[in-house]
Protein backbone atom coordinates (compact mmCIF):
# COMPACT_ATOMS: atom_id res chain seq x y z
CA UNK A 1 0.00 0.00 0.00
CA UNK A 2 1.31 3.10 -1.33
CA UNK A 3 2.13 6.31 1.51
CA UNK A 4 0.20 8.25 -0.55
CA UNK A 5 -3.15 6.47 -0.70
CA UNK A 6 -2.68 6.11 2.89
CA UNK A 7 -2.62 9.94 2.92
CA UNK A 8 -5.60 10.31 0.82
CA UNK A 9 -7.83 8.44 2.79
CA UNK A 10 -6.61 9.91 6.34
CA UNK A 11 -7.70 12.82 4.55
CA UNK A 12 -10.64 11.92 3.05
CA UNK A 13 -11.82 10.76 6.67
CA UNK A 14 -10.98 13.93 8.19
CA UNK A 15 -12.65 15.67 5.45
CA UNK A 16 -15.53 14.22 6.69
CA UNK A 17 -15.33 14.81 9.78
CA UNK A 18 -14.60 18.26 9.51
CA UNK A 19 -18.13 18.69 7.34
CA UNK A 20 -19.97 17.17 10.01
CA UNK A 21 -18.43 18.66 13.10
CA UNK A 22 -20.97 21.99 13.72
CA UNK A 23 -20.30 24.52 15.96
CA UNK A 24 -18.03 24.02 19.34
CA UNK A 25 -21.00 23.29 21.83
CA UNK A 26 -21.87 21.33 24.36
CA UNK A 27 -24.51 19.38 22.53
CA UNK A 28 -25.49 16.77 25.33
CA UNK A 29 -26.13 20.04 27.45
CA UNK A 30 -28.36 21.34 25.26
CA UNK A 31 -30.03 18.22 24.21
CA UNK A 32 -30.83 17.67 28.12
CA UNK A 33 -32.15 21.03 28.31
CA UNK A 34 -34.30 20.35 25.16
CA UNK A 35 -35.95 16.80 26.33
CA UNK A 36 -36.97 18.70 29.58
CA UNK A 37 -37.98 22.24 28.23
CA UNK A 38 -38.72 22.24 23.93
CA UNK A 39 -39.09 17.98 23.38
CA UNK A 40 -40.43 19.48 20.03
CA UNK A 41 -39.41 22.38 18.06
CA UNK A 42 -40.83 24.16 14.33
CA UNK A 43 -37.10 24.61 13.42
CA UNK A 44 -33.86 22.69 11.50
CA UNK A 45 -31.47 22.21 14.82
CA UNK A 46 -29.09 20.56 13.02
CA UNK A 47 -28.62 23.18 9.94
CA UNK A 48 -28.67 25.42 12.85
CA UNK A 49 -25.03 23.68 14.03
CA UNK A 50 -23.69 24.13 11.11
CA UNK A 51 -24.51 20.32 9.76
CA UNK A 52 -25.07 19.69 6.27
CA UNK A 53 -28.51 17.50 6.19
CA UNK A 54 -30.78 16.13 4.05
CA UNK A 55 -33.95 18.30 6.18
CA UNK A 56 -32.39 21.37 5.02
CA UNK A 57 -32.07 20.83 1.13
CA UNK A 58 -34.63 22.75 0.23
CA UNK A 59 -35.26 26.34 2.24
CA UNK A 60 -38.97 26.04 1.49
CA UNK A 61 -39.55 22.72 3.77
CA UNK A 62 -40.59 23.13 6.80
CA UNK A 63 -38.76 21.40 9.42
CA UNK A 64 -39.62 19.80 13.15
CA UNK A 65 -37.17 18.82 15.43
CA UNK A 66 -37.79 16.03 18.29
CA UNK A 67 -35.41 15.23 21.39
CA UNK A 68 -37.37 12.86 23.36
CA UNK A 69 -37.24 9.00 23.01
CA UNK A 70 -40.76 8.36 23.10
CA UNK A 71 -41.52 10.65 20.01
CA UNK A 72 -38.59 9.66 18.35
CA UNK A 73 -39.02 5.91 18.68
CA UNK A 74 -43.14 6.96 17.14
CA UNK A 75 -42.00 8.20 14.22
CA UNK A 76 -39.30 5.95 12.66
CA UNK A 77 -41.60 2.87 13.84
CA UNK A 78 -44.33 4.43 11.85
CA UNK A 79 -42.91 4.59 8.11
CA UNK A 80 -46.65 4.70 6.94
CA UNK A 81 -46.70 8.29 8.08
CA UNK A 82 -43.05 9.12 8.14
CA UNK A 83 -41.64 8.06 5.03
CA UNK A 84 -37.90 8.24 3.33
CA UNK A 85 -38.19 8.72 -0.33
CA UNK A 86 -36.66 11.90 -0.07
CA UNK A 87 -33.25 10.36 0.94
CA UNK A 88 -33.27 9.70 -2.64
CA UNK A 89 -32.68 13.28 -3.88
CA UNK A 90 -29.36 13.47 -1.01
CA UNK A 91 -27.26 10.96 -0.68
CA UNK A 92 -29.58 9.05 -2.83
CA UNK A 93 -28.35 10.92 -6.05
CA UNK A 94 -24.63 9.22 -5.90
CA UNK A 95 -26.37 5.90 -5.80
CA UNK A 96 -28.63 6.30 -8.75
CA UNK A 97 -31.77 6.79 -6.14
CA UNK A 98 -31.32 2.99 -5.53
CA UNK A 99 -30.61 3.34 -1.97
CA UNK A 100 -32.42 0.97 0.63
CA UNK A 101 -32.53 3.77 3.35
CA UNK A 102 -34.46 6.10 0.55
CA UNK A 103 -37.14 3.38 -0.56
CA UNK A 104 -40.69 2.85 1.40
CA UNK A 105 -43.82 0.63 1.10
CA UNK A 106 -43.84 -2.31 -0.96
CA UNK A 107 -40.99 -1.24 -2.70
CA UNK A 108 -38.72 -1.36 0.41
CA UNK A 109 -40.58 -4.45 1.86
CA UNK A 110 -39.47 -6.29 -1.18
CA UNK A 111 -36.09 -5.24 -1.45
CA UNK A 112 -35.32 -5.99 1.99
CA UNK A 113 -36.74 -9.24 1.57
CA UNK A 114 -34.30 -10.01 -0.85
CA UNK A 115 -31.40 -8.58 0.87
CA UNK A 116 -31.70 -9.74 4.34
CA UNK A 117 -31.05 -13.50 4.59
CA UNK A 118 -27.31 -12.51 3.52
CA UNK A 119 -27.08 -10.15 6.39
CA UNK A 120 -28.51 -12.75 9.24
CA UNK A 121 -26.05 -13.87 11.86
CA UNK A 122 -25.98 -17.66 10.59
CA UNK A 123 -23.96 -16.32 7.80
CA UNK A 124 -22.39 -13.36 9.26
CA UNK A 125 -20.54 -15.87 11.68
CA UNK A 126 -19.21 -17.71 8.99
CA UNK A 127 -17.50 -14.75 8.12
CA UNK A 128 -16.59 -14.03 11.61
CA UNK A 129 -14.10 -17.54 11.55
CA UNK A 130 -12.89 -17.23 8.00
CA UNK A 131 -12.61 -13.68 7.37
CA UNK A 132 -12.63 -10.99 9.97
CA UNK A 133 -10.51 -13.11 12.78
CA UNK A 134 -7.65 -14.09 10.66
CA UNK A 135 -7.66 -10.57 8.67
CA UNK A 136 -8.29 -8.25 11.81
CA UNK A 137 -5.13 -10.46 13.70
CA UNK A 138 -2.82 -11.48 10.93
CA UNK A 139 -3.04 -8.17 8.97
CA UNK A 140 -3.39 -5.72 11.41
CA UNK A 141 -2.72 -6.47 15.26
CA UNK A 142 -0.30 -9.58 14.89
CA UNK A 143 2.58 -6.84 13.38
CA UNK A 144 1.60 -4.60 15.65
CA UNK A 145 2.48 -5.96 18.71
CA UNK A 146 6.14 -5.27 19.00
CA UNK A 147 5.66 -1.47 18.73
CA UNK A 148 4.56 -1.57 22.16
CA UNK A 149 2.03 1.90 21.14
CA UNK A 150 -0.25 3.20 18.89
CA UNK A 151 -3.08 5.31 17.39
CA UNK A 152 -6.03 3.43 17.00
CA UNK A 153 -8.01 4.81 14.94
CA UNK A 154 -5.18 4.02 12.46
CA UNK A 155 -6.53 1.09 12.82
CA UNK A 156 -10.07 1.93 12.92
CA UNK A 157 -9.98 3.60 10.00
CA UNK A 158 -8.42 0.97 7.63
CA UNK A 159 -10.13 -2.55 9.14
CA UNK A 160 -13.33 -2.12 8.75
CA UNK A 161 -13.04 -1.24 4.97
CA UNK A 162 -10.56 -4.18 4.57
CA UNK A 163 -13.15 -6.32 5.73
CA UNK A 164 -16.25 -5.44 3.95
CA UNK A 165 -14.31 -5.70 0.77
CA UNK A 166 -12.97 -9.19 1.76
CA UNK A 167 -16.83 -10.12 2.57
CA UNK A 168 -17.96 -8.47 -0.58
CA UNK A 169 -16.00 -10.89 -2.73
CA UNK A 170 -13.13 -8.88 -4.26
CA UNK A 171 -10.33 -10.08 -4.85
CA UNK A 172 -8.35 -10.32 -2.02
CA UNK A 173 -4.60 -9.89 -3.03
CA UNK A 174 -4.97 -6.40 -4.29
CA UNK A 175 -4.14 -4.00 -0.96
CA UNK A 176 -3.73 -1.03 -2.65
CA UNK A 177 -7.42 -1.36 -4.16
CA UNK A 178 -8.41 -1.85 -0.31
CA UNK A 179 -7.63 1.46 -0.10
CA UNK A 180 -8.66 2.77 -3.34
CA UNK A 181 -12.46 1.61 -2.21
CA UNK A 182 -12.01 3.18 0.80
CA UNK A 183 -11.04 6.55 -0.44
CA UNK A 184 -14.32 6.63 -2.75
CA UNK A 185 -16.50 5.62 0.11
CA UNK A 186 -15.33 8.85 1.88
CA UNK A 187 -15.48 10.97 -1.14
CA UNK A 188 -19.40 9.77 -1.31
CA UNK A 189 -19.80 10.78 2.74
CA UNK A 190 -18.07 14.31 1.79
CA UNK A 191 -20.98 14.61 -0.95
CA UNK A 192 -23.33 16.63 1.24
CA UNK A 193 -21.94 20.53 2.12
CA UNK A 194 -23.30 23.68 3.64
CA UNK A 195 -21.24 26.54 1.92
CA UNK A 196 -22.35 26.34 -1.61
CA UNK A 197 -18.38 27.26 -3.01
CA UNK A 198 -17.39 23.85 -1.13
CA UNK A 199 -20.40 22.35 -2.54
CA UNK A 200 -20.88 22.08 -6.17
CA UNK A 201 -16.70 20.60 -5.88
CA UNK A 202 -18.02 18.27 -3.31
CA UNK A 203 -20.19 16.72 -5.00
CA UNK A 204 -18.21 16.84 -8.32
CA UNK A 205 -15.95 14.55 -6.04
CA UNK A 206 -18.55 12.35 -4.67
CA UNK A 207 -20.39 12.01 -8.33
CA UNK A 208 -16.80 10.82 -9.74
CA UNK A 209 -16.29 8.60 -6.54
CA UNK A 210 -19.42 6.88 -7.01
CA UNK A 211 -18.89 6.24 -10.63
CA UNK A 212 -15.60 4.88 -9.99
CA UNK A 213 -16.68 2.29 -6.95
CA UNK A 214 -20.05 1.18 -9.59
CA UNK A 215 -17.30 0.25 -12.07
CA UNK A 216 -14.92 -1.52 -9.80
CA UNK A 217 -18.06 -3.12 -8.30
CA UNK A 218 -19.92 -4.10 -11.39
CA UNK A 219 -16.71 -5.89 -12.67
CA UNK A 220 -16.68 -8.21 -9.32
CA UNK A 221 -20.50 -8.88 -10.08
CA UNK A 222 -19.71 -10.19 -13.21
CA UNK A 223 -16.93 -11.90 -12.63
CA UNK A 224 -18.49 -13.80 -9.93
CA UNK A 225 -21.65 -14.57 -11.96
CA UNK A 226 -19.55 -15.48 -14.95
CA UNK A 227 -18.36 -18.15 -12.40
CA UNK A 228 -21.54 -19.18 -11.36
CA UNK A 229 -21.92 -17.17 -8.01
CA UNK A 230 -21.05 -20.65 -6.13
CA UNK A 231 -19.10 -18.25 -3.30
CA UNK A 232 -20.11 -17.34 0.40
CA UNK A 233 -19.10 -14.04 -0.45
CA UNK A 234 -22.13 -10.93 -0.58
CA UNK A 235 -21.76 -11.01 -4.20
CA UNK A 236 -22.25 -14.26 -4.61
CA UNK A 237 -24.92 -14.55 -2.29
CA UNK A 238 -26.85 -11.78 -3.19
CA UNK A 239 -26.99 -12.93 -6.88
CA UNK A 240 -28.31 -16.55 -6.07
CA UNK A 241 -30.88 -14.50 -3.65
CA UNK A 242 -34.68 -14.89 -4.35
CA UNK A 243 -38.38 -13.28 -2.88
CA UNK A 244 -41.26 -14.09 -4.54
CA UNK A 245 -39.71 -15.69 -7.38
CA UNK A 246 -37.54 -12.59 -8.11
CA UNK A 247 -34.13 -12.47 -8.64
CA UNK A 248 -31.48 -9.23 -8.37
CA UNK A 249 -29.86 -8.14 -11.96
CA UNK A 250 -26.52 -7.08 -11.68
CA UNK A 251 -27.02 -3.24 -11.67
CA UNK A 252 -29.11 -4.10 -8.34
CA UNK A 253 -26.26 -5.63 -6.64
CA UNK A 254 -23.73 -4.05 -8.08
CA UNK A 255 -25.63 0.14 -6.81
CA UNK A 256 -26.71 -1.87 -3.63
CA UNK A 257 -23.29 -2.95 -2.81
CA UNK A 258 -22.28 -0.05 -3.23
CA UNK A 259 -23.97 2.04 -1.05
CA UNK A 260 -23.18 -0.49 1.71
CA UNK A 261 -19.47 0.67 1.53
CA UNK A 262 -19.46 3.99 2.79
CA UNK A 263 -21.66 3.15 5.58
CA UNK A 264 -19.79 0.02 6.40
CA UNK A 265 -16.56 2.04 6.55
CA UNK A 266 -17.25 5.25 8.17
CA UNK A 267 -19.65 4.31 11.29
CA UNK A 268 -17.83 1.13 12.31
CA UNK A 269 -14.63 3.14 12.38
CA UNK A 270 -15.79 5.80 14.60
CA UNK A 271 -18.37 3.32 16.85
CA UNK A 272 -14.92 1.53 17.55
CA UNK A 273 -12.90 4.73 18.21
CA UNK A 274 -15.77 6.03 20.83
CA UNK A 275 -15.71 2.07 22.38
CA UNK A 276 -12.40 2.41 23.00
CA UNK A 277 -12.23 5.79 24.42
CA UNK A 278 -15.13 4.87 26.92
CA UNK A 279 -13.64 1.68 28.14
CA UNK A 280 -9.91 3.49 28.44
CA UNK A 281 -10.83 5.93 30.05
CA UNK A 282 -12.34 3.27 32.72
CA UNK A 283 -9.17 1.10 33.21
CA UNK A 284 -11.38 -1.11 35.74
CA UNK A 285 -14.22 -1.43 33.37
CA UNK A 286 -11.66 -2.49 30.93
CA UNK A 287 -9.64 -5.06 33.12
CA UNK A 288 -13.34 -6.28 33.81
CA UNK A 289 -14.25 -6.81 30.44
CA UNK A 290 -10.99 -8.30 29.53
CA UNK A 291 -11.38 -10.95 31.91
CA UNK A 292 -14.96 -11.67 30.89
CA UNK A 293 -15.95 -11.78 27.62
CA UNK A 294 -19.17 -12.31 27.70
CA UNK A 295 -19.71 -8.10 28.54
CA UNK A 296 -17.71 -7.65 25.09
CA UNK A 297 -21.47 -7.23 23.15
CA UNK A 298 -22.75 -4.99 25.83
CA UNK A 299 -19.66 -2.85 26.08
CA UNK A 300 -20.42 -2.31 22.47
CA UNK A 301 -24.27 -2.18 22.75
CA UNK A 302 -23.80 0.88 25.59
CA UNK A 303 -21.05 2.51 23.14
CA UNK A 304 -23.86 2.73 20.47
CA UNK A 305 -26.33 3.96 22.84
CA UNK A 306 -24.35 6.76 24.90
CA UNK A 307 -22.49 8.08 21.43
CA UNK A 308 -24.31 6.71 18.45
CA UNK A 309 -22.15 7.48 15.01
CA UNK A 310 -25.07 8.71 13.41
CA UNK A 311 -26.70 11.85 15.60
CA UNK A 312 -30.08 12.09 14.14
CA UNK A 313 -32.06 10.70 11.55
CA UNK A 314 -34.68 12.83 9.31
CA UNK A 315 -38.45 11.16 7.70
CA UNK A 316 -40.93 13.48 6.03
CA UNK A 317 -44.27 13.28 6.93
CA UNK A 318 -46.88 11.67 4.55
CA UNK A 319 -50.22 13.77 5.73
CA UNK A 320 -51.01 16.05 7.73
CA UNK A 321 -49.88 14.84 11.79
CA UNK A 322 -49.67 16.12 15.33
CA UNK A 323 -47.13 15.12 17.43
CA UNK A 324 -47.33 17.13 21.52
CA UNK A 325 -49.96 19.06 20.21
CA UNK A 326 -47.63 20.51 17.58
CA UNK A 327 -49.28 20.80 13.98
CA UNK A 328 -46.98 18.73 10.92
CA UNK A 329 -48.36 19.90 8.21
CA UNK A 330 -48.05 17.06 4.94
CA UNK A 331 -44.77 17.27 3.36
CA UNK A 332 -42.69 18.67 6.45
CA UNK A 333 -39.50 17.43 7.79
CA UNK A 334 -39.12 15.66 10.61
CA UNK A 335 -35.42 15.53 12.11
CA UNK A 336 -35.29 12.98 15.09
CA UNK A 337 -32.33 13.82 17.44
CA UNK A 338 -31.42 9.94 18.21
CA UNK A 339 -28.30 11.37 20.61
CA UNK A 340 -30.90 12.92 22.52
CA UNK A 341 -33.13 10.19 22.25
CA UNK A 342 -30.74 7.75 23.53
CA UNK A 343 -30.05 9.76 26.66
CA UNK A 344 -33.48 10.35 27.96
CA UNK A 345 -34.02 10.27 31.66
CA UNK A 346 -37.15 8.88 31.60
CA UNK A 347 -36.15 5.94 29.61
CA UNK A 348 -32.66 5.34 31.19
CA UNK A 349 -31.62 5.14 34.63
CA UNK A 350 -27.83 7.45 35.21
CA UNK A 351 -28.59 7.97 31.24
CA UNK A 352 -25.21 10.14 30.66
CA UNK A 353 -23.31 7.43 31.96
CA UNK A 354 -21.34 4.64 30.71
CA UNK A 355 -22.74 1.19 32.29
CA UNK A 356 -22.56 -1.85 30.49
CA UNK A 357 -24.57 -4.14 32.36
CA UNK A 358 -27.85 -1.68 32.13
CA UNK A 359 -30.90 -3.26 31.14
CA UNK A 360 -31.26 -3.62 27.58
CA UNK A 361 -34.00 -0.62 26.44
CA UNK A 362 -34.39 -0.02 22.46
CA UNK A 363 -31.96 2.97 21.59
CA UNK A 364 -31.68 4.25 18.08
CA UNK A 365 -28.09 4.28 17.22
CA UNK A 366 -28.72 1.45 14.47
CA UNK A 367 -31.85 3.12 13.96
CA UNK A 368 -35.70 1.52 14.61
CA UNK A 369 -38.66 -0.02 12.43
CA UNK A 370 -38.67 -0.97 8.93
CA UNK A 371 -35.20 0.87 8.32
CA UNK A 372 -33.36 -0.51 10.74
CA UNK A 373 -29.98 -0.47 9.63
CA UNK A 374 -29.76 -3.55 7.52
CA UNK A 375 -26.01 -4.49 8.30
CA UNK A 376 -25.69 -3.67 12.16
CA UNK A 377 -24.94 -7.78 12.36
CA UNK A 378 -21.81 -7.61 10.33
CA UNK A 379 -20.49 -4.50 11.77
CA UNK A 380 -21.28 -5.49 15.73
CA UNK A 381 -19.19 -8.67 14.87
CA UNK A 382 -16.68 -6.34 13.41
CA UNK A 383 -16.22 -4.94 16.79
CA UNK A 384 -16.59 -7.96 19.09
CA UNK A 385 -13.84 -9.47 16.72
CA UNK A 386 -11.23 -6.43 17.06
CA UNK A 387 -12.23 -5.59 20.71
CA UNK A 388 -11.48 -9.48 21.50
CA UNK A 389 -8.30 -9.53 19.93
CA UNK A 390 -7.20 -6.05 21.46
CA UNK A 391 -7.83 -7.32 24.62
CA UNK A 392 -5.77 -10.97 23.35
CA UNK A 393 -2.75 -9.46 21.93
CA UNK A 394 -2.23 -6.21 23.52
CA UNK A 395 -1.47 -6.85 27.32
CA UNK A 396 -2.02 -3.68 30.07
CA UNK A 397 -3.78 -1.79 27.02
CA UNK A 398 -3.92 1.97 28.56
CA UNK A 399 -3.85 5.25 27.32
CA UNK A 400 -0.34 6.76 26.27
CA UNK A 401 0.44 9.29 29.07
CA UNK A 402 2.49 11.67 26.67
CA UNK A 403 -0.06 12.22 24.13
CA UNK A 404 -3.41 13.71 24.25
CA UNK A 405 -6.14 11.92 25.48
CA UNK A 406 -9.29 11.25 23.03
CA UNK A 407 -12.42 13.60 22.52
CA UNK A 408 -15.44 12.08 20.98
CA UNK A 409 -16.58 14.94 19.43
CA UNK A 410 -19.16 16.09 16.33
CA UNK A 411 -22.37 17.00 15.89
CA UNK A 412 -23.15 14.22 13.39
CA UNK A 413 -20.60 11.62 12.14
CA UNK A 414 -19.17 11.30 15.67
CA UNK A 415 -16.26 9.85 17.06
CA UNK A 416 -12.94 10.70 18.46
CA UNK A 417 -10.24 11.33 15.67
CA UNK A 418 -6.95 9.69 17.80
CA UNK A 419 -6.66 7.29 20.44
CA UNK A 420 -3.24 6.64 21.56
CA UNK A 421 -2.48 3.75 23.50
CA UNK A 422 0.48 2.26 24.76
CA UNK A 423 0.71 -1.77 26.23
CA UNK A 424 3.21 -4.01 27.93
CA UNK A 425 5.79 -5.90 25.60
CA UNK A 426 7.09 -9.48 26.64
Amino acid sequence: MSKQQNENLEKAFAGVADNYRGQDVDLNAIYREMRKNSPIIAEDFMSQQGVPNIAGLDANRLTFTLFKHKDVMAVLRDAKNFTSGFIAEGLGAFFDGLILTGMDGEEHKKARALLQPVFMPDVVNTWRDTKMDPIVRNEFLIPLQKEGKADLMDFALYFPIRLIYSLIGFPEDDHDKVKQVAAWSLAILAGPQVTPEKAAEARKAAMEAAKCLYDAVKEAVVEARKNGAKGGDLISRLIRAEYEGRQLDDHEITTFVRSLLPAAGETTTRTFGSLMTLLLERPALLERVRADRSLVGKAIDEAVRLEPVATFKVRQAAQDLEIRGMQIPKGAMVQCIVASANRDEEVFEDSEEYIIERKVKPSFGFGFGPHMCIGQFIAKTEMVVALNAILDLFPNIRLDPDMPKPKIEGAQLRGPHEVHVVWDQH
